[in-house]
Parts: structure tokens; C-alpha cells; sequence
């Protein structure tokens, strides 16, 4: 049987790529729905939220768990065509977004300049580490557009690097999947953070 629903995450997880318009454009011609998980846009920069109510077969999602820092409380949301809402209600759960969640969504809403100003200097923290890291000649970084980089390891042993920074007190994430078993990839942290990591990274 053909396809009927299609998820797609951009910018990707694991290696940070966003989707390009063209490409979105040409899967919006299938006879198919797209579904558009955007949990990290906004390192990113720029979405497709707003081509939602010109596409009958578009849905976008995004979260406060990256750009807010609210992982774990489960608040997100997402941008519907309105006949595709009106199905949603008659299976909706009964259950909303808990208090904690909301009370939390809420705050960052009044702060938004804080949090934008965080997201830029991750932003500026990731671009300075993909350029420091093409300077470690077993490292080979994808370009991303997330608040982490994907590297490939080359001539050593991914998971291995992944423990010698682990008893450095650094912890990395490697896959057992195997088109990544010789990649790790770093989350974008506080500036004396990523100073360790690359401390840490150079004396390997």
C-alpha cells in the first residue's frame, strides 16, 4: 500500500541538516501528509510554519524543550490544517499539558529576549566549534544547524574516544546503529564547557 503519512525532522537529528524549501515543495505534491517536526528551528533560524495554511497536506511541530530549556515537562505545539484539527478533537485524550509544564511555557513567554539571546550565543558556540573541530585531523564534522554537531571519527575507534572523554568526565553521544557506529555527536554547552570538551578532544 502507498504511503499516507511522512515524518521528517528538520533541522535532522543526528546531524543538524534543515530541509530545503525545494525539497519540502516537491514532497507537498505527493498524495501524502507531511509531518514537519521543527524541535530545533530555532537554531536554525527560519521555518515552514507559515506555509501551513497554504498546504492542506502540512502539519508542523515544535517544542520549548531545546530553545526554552524546558525538556522533560512536555510542552509543545503545532500548526495544523483546520480539517485536520477538527479529526484530532474527536480523539484528543482527555489530558492536557500538566501544570508544572504550563506554568513553565508561561514564564519563558514573558522572557522570550533572555531566551533568544541564549539561542544566539549557542549558535555563535557551535559555529566556533565546527571550525575548531576541523582543525582535529580524526574528526570530520557535518555542518549543522542544530544545538549540536555530528562528527564522523576517522582511524580510531568511535566508541572508545566516547569512553576516554567519559573518564575525563565528559560525556558524548555515540550509536550502535550501524551507518553511526563511527560517528559521535556533542551537544553545544556553556563556553568553559565546550573549552573542556575541546581540552579534552585535543589531548586524545
Amino acid at each position: 500500500p502507498a504511503p499516507k503519512l511522512l515524518f521528517l525532522t528538520a533541522p535532522n537529528n543526528p546531524d543538524g541538516s534543515p530541509i530545503a524549501a525545494g525539497d519540502l515543495r516537491r514532497l507537498l505534491q505527493l498524495p501524502l501528509v507531511v509531518v514537519l517536526d521543527e524541535a530545533y528551528i530555532e537554531f536554525h533560524g527560519s521555518g515552514f510554519i507559515e506555509w501551513v495554511p497554504r498546504h492542506p497536506n502540512l502539519i508542523v511541530l515544535r517544542t520549548f524543550s531545546k530553545w526554552a530549556g524546558l525538556a522533560g515537562l512536555r510542552v509543545g505545539y503545532g500548526a495544523f490544517p483546520r480539517p485536520v484539527i477538527e479529526q484530532l478533537w474527536k480523539i484528543k485524550q482527555p489530558y492536557n499539558v500538566n501544570v508544572a509544564g504550563q506554568v513553565a511555557a508561561l514564564a519563558s513567554l514573558e522572557d522570550v529576549e533572555t531566551l533568544r539571546a541564549n539561542v544566539a550565543r549557542i549558535v555563535a558556540a557551535r559555529e566556533q566549534f565546527q571550525r575548531d573541530l576541523r582543525r582535529i585531523p580524526w574528526l570530520e564534522p557535518y555542518p549543522s544547524r542544530a544545538n549540536f554537531v555530528l562528527a564522523r571519527v576517522l582511524h580510531r575507534d568511535a566508541a572508545a574516544v566516547k569512553e576516554a572523554l567519559a573518564r575525563r568526565g565528559i560525556l558524548v553521544r555515540h550509536y550502535r546503529t550501524p551507518r553511526l557506529r563511527d560517528h559521535l555527536r556533542f551537544s553545544i554547552g556553556t563556553p568553559a564547557q565546550m573549552a573542556r570538551l575541546m581540552e579534552g578532544l585535543q589531548a586524545l
